[in-house]
């Protein structure tokens, strides 16, 4: 049975949905093909971070290497990364150590069965990241000049002054979160979990500190 990885990855604005449906397409995709899924790497980071900066990629990296694991799963080509040269460095150091990887929607791998590049896929991944990198900068673009043209009519943006979400509140909507800060676990681990920011659950345990 062939060892599989699945990566995830969800904006710094994206929901704990968003993540749990990526696992589980890919793990269904893993169990109708013989695979077996070795672990679940996922992380919640800006688009904008260079690979290096990504904890969680370079930790797949290094895992995979380590455990001659040859395949990893992919929802969609912007779940590795959403700058083209960076999604291209990433397939350059997953190709240099003969592992595919398997971008779900397209139905595309990096490698043949064979372990060989694989120049069509390449080429075709080339283009995708390029295409979503401009359409990317379009909507940018638009929601810049929407901003600029708000305020420049006397609107304003941002939260409005005062303005601070009940306590209370906070801990009723994040009760997963706090159960496992309850239970010992550190931010970044509950983080990882949940898929919610080290900074959302340091606020939540700051609220738990008060009681």
């Amino acid at each position: 049975m062939k060892e599989v990885v699945i990566f995830a990855r969800v904006s710094s604005t994206g929901d704990r949905q968003d993540y749990q449906r990526q696992v589980n397409d890919l793990t269904d995709y893993a169990t109708r093909n013989g695979m077996k899924v070795k672990r679940v790497f996922a992380e919640k980071v800006s688009g904008g971070k260079r690979n290096e900066e990504r904890e969680e990629l370079m930790n797949m990296i290094a895992y995979v290497k380590e455990h001659k694991v040859k395949k990893i799963l992919a929802s969609e080509l912007s779940r590795v990364g959403r700058n083209t040269l960076q999604v291209l460095k990433t397939i350059e150091i997953l190709n240099e150590n003969g592992i595919s990887l398997f971008i779900q929607n397209y139905g595309i791998e990096t490698l043949t069965d064979e372990g060989k590049i694989n120049p069509m896929s390449q080429l075709l991944v080339t283009i995708l990241a390029e295409i979503a990198r401009m359409e990317r900068k379009t909507i940018q673009e638009r929601m810049e000049s929407g901003y600029r043209n708000y305020r420049e009519n006397g609107g304003k943006v941002g939260r409005k002054v005062g303005y601070r979400k009940d306590e209370r509140k906070l801990l009723q909507e994040y009760v997963d979160e706090v159960k496992l800060l309850r239970k010992g676990y550190s931010l970044r681990n509950v983080a990882k979990i949940t898929g919610h920011s080290v900074s959302t659950i340091q606020k939540i345990k700051l609220v738990l500190a008060k009681q």
